[in-house]
């Protein structure tokens, strides 16, 4: 199982969304690799669960039930919803002020992965802080917060950081 923490422009709507779309793979004319929504792809499945909401940007965690190239940015893209500080995957993204917010990267970070041990059997949990960087973005952005949602009370219990904690406990609809 594994999870990422996501920073996307605009409003997420939905507390739990299923995404299922295929993806293919490609190559520009420039010999770059991209990757899109096509129904002749391979099957793609994200989950994405809303974190906490500001007026031009949501934090989502995002599960990959699929792993495929580029499948998280790509879903996001498509649902109009690209990453803050993607550089590639932005087509229809809503206009925001300082939209990328000074990052010099995307804002994606794989936060958990859980797996069971191959010998033992047991159920093993592993999770990360965000980096300075993009902790450093989350703050910049807590003046402005509409809030943090459950699913967001569960994933600030979890890292040991409280990467949420400048994010007011009750979420606004």
């Amino acid at each position: 199982d594994k999870r990422y923490l996501v920073l996307v422009r605009g409003r997420w709507m939905n507390a739990v969304q299923h995404v299922r779309l295929p993806l293919y793979k490609y190559l520009q004319d420039n010999g770059e690799r991209r990757v899109r929504v096509d129904a002749s792809g391979k099957p793609a499945h994200t989950v994405f669960r809303l974190l906490a909401r500001w007026p031009e940007m949501s934090l989502l965690e995002a599960q990959l039930k699929t792993g495929r190239t580029h499948q998280i940015r790509v879903h996001l893209e498509y649902a109009k919803h690209p990453l803050v500080g993607d550089p590639a995957y932005t087509s229809g993204a809503p206009s925001a002020p300082a939209a990328d917010l000074g990052l010099d990267r995307q804002f994606l970070h794989s936060f958990q992965l859980s797996f069971q041990h191959p010998v033992t059997g047991e159920g093993l949990r592993f999770a990360d802080n965000l980096p300075s960087d993009l902790q450093e973005a989350l703050d910049d952005l807590a003046s402005r917060s509409t809030g943090r949602t459950t699913a967001g009370e569960e994933v600030r219990a979890l890292l040991w950081r409280d990467l949420l904690d400048a994010v007011p406990d009750a979420m606004q609809q």
